[in-house]
């Protein structure tokens, strides 16, 4: 159980480095995959650099987290894909945007699994 764990997140450390690396270097393709349009201007600075840097913490995290087997790492992905999770429903449930509901679930899958990871997986403190 704990290596099909190991590689559940190696896969997805993988996934989000690479949507992190297609943010910095071809976000026209990403941005239509996520429902979005680029900006211009300070608009398109912050999609490329918020959403690069949001993957690519996350992947790189769970890189040095099954790498080193420190607890800790696994938290910070674990974190930002629950709280996405969280944003994209009050977005739906108070704002008016469409219900994000295969994204949602991706996002508690990858979270919760990273949370399995620290509790499991992690070792060293």
């Amino acid at each position: 159980m704990r290596q099909l764990l190991r590689v559940a997140l190696g896969l997805f450390a993988l996934l989000f480095i690479s949507f992190g690396v297609r943010w910095l270097a071809f976000p026209e393709g990403i941005a239509e995959a996520f429902g979005l349009e680029l900006g211009d201007g300070l608009g398109l600075s912050s999609q490329l650099g918020d959403l690069g840097a949001f993957f690519l913490t996350a992947g790189l995290c769970l890189v040095l987290a099954l790498v080193t087997g420190r607890r800790l790492w696994f938290y910070p992905p674990a974190m930002l894909l629950l709280l996405t999770a969280l944003g994209r429903m009050v977005a739906w449930l108070f704002h008016g945007a469409a219900f994000a509901g295969s994204m949602i679930f991706v996002e508690l899958v990858a979270g919760g699994l990273a949370l399995a990871g620290a509790r499991s997986l992690g070792d060293r403190a």
